[in-house]
């Protein structure tokens, strides 16, 4: 990974836009976004668009998650040795993905649609802030070649946009 020296002399870590935190939290702001566009559409009470972008929501979702599953996930727990913590964000993945196949399978005109896809976005924004604020820094901390793991996971990121 690219260094610099700091004003203090130390050197730092570069971090460039196929680094995998920053491709993770760049999914990690998308998503929020678009929770944050649904909440508006529900108030408009436009059952066409909640439905598009709820399908949207649900797609970045299940991408993001297989991609921390596959790649980051198994670097991340190999580097901090923290096996609570990785087993409690696997945990957070499957019970999002029971929530996701509960908001694929209902319509937007639903009663149940809109609180589904809130709690949803609840529970994605409180296992983002962990990931963010817990595991991300220990990762960084541990020096592990983000570089190497971003250009993979923007590599498998295409082929899953694809199928």
């Amino acid at each position: 990974m690219p260094t610099a020296q700091t004003s203090t002399g130390k050197t730092a870590t570069r971090r460039t836009k196929n680094d995998a935190i920053k491709l993770l939290t760049a999914d990690h702001a998308k998503v929020k976004k678009m929770f944050k566009e649904f909440e508006k559409l529900s108030k408009k009470d436009d059952e066409e668009g909640k439905q598009e972008l709820a399908t949207q929501i649900c797609q970045e979702l299940m991408v993001h998650a297989q991609l921390e599953e596959e790649i980051f996930y198994p670097a991340a727990r190999e580097a901090i040795e923290d096996e609570e913590l990785m087993n409690e964000a696997v945990v957070e993945h499957n019970s999002a993905k029971e929530l996701i196949a509960q908001v694929q399978s209902m319509g937007a005109s639903d009663p149940m649609f809109d609180a589904t896809v809130k709690v949803l976005g609840e529970y994605v924004n409180h296992h983002i802030e962990e990931e963010q604020n817990e595991i991300f820094p220990k990762v960084e901390k541990a020096k592990v070649d983000l570089e190497e793991i971003g250009a993979e996971i923007a590599q498998r990121k295409e082929e899953l946009m694809e199928e």
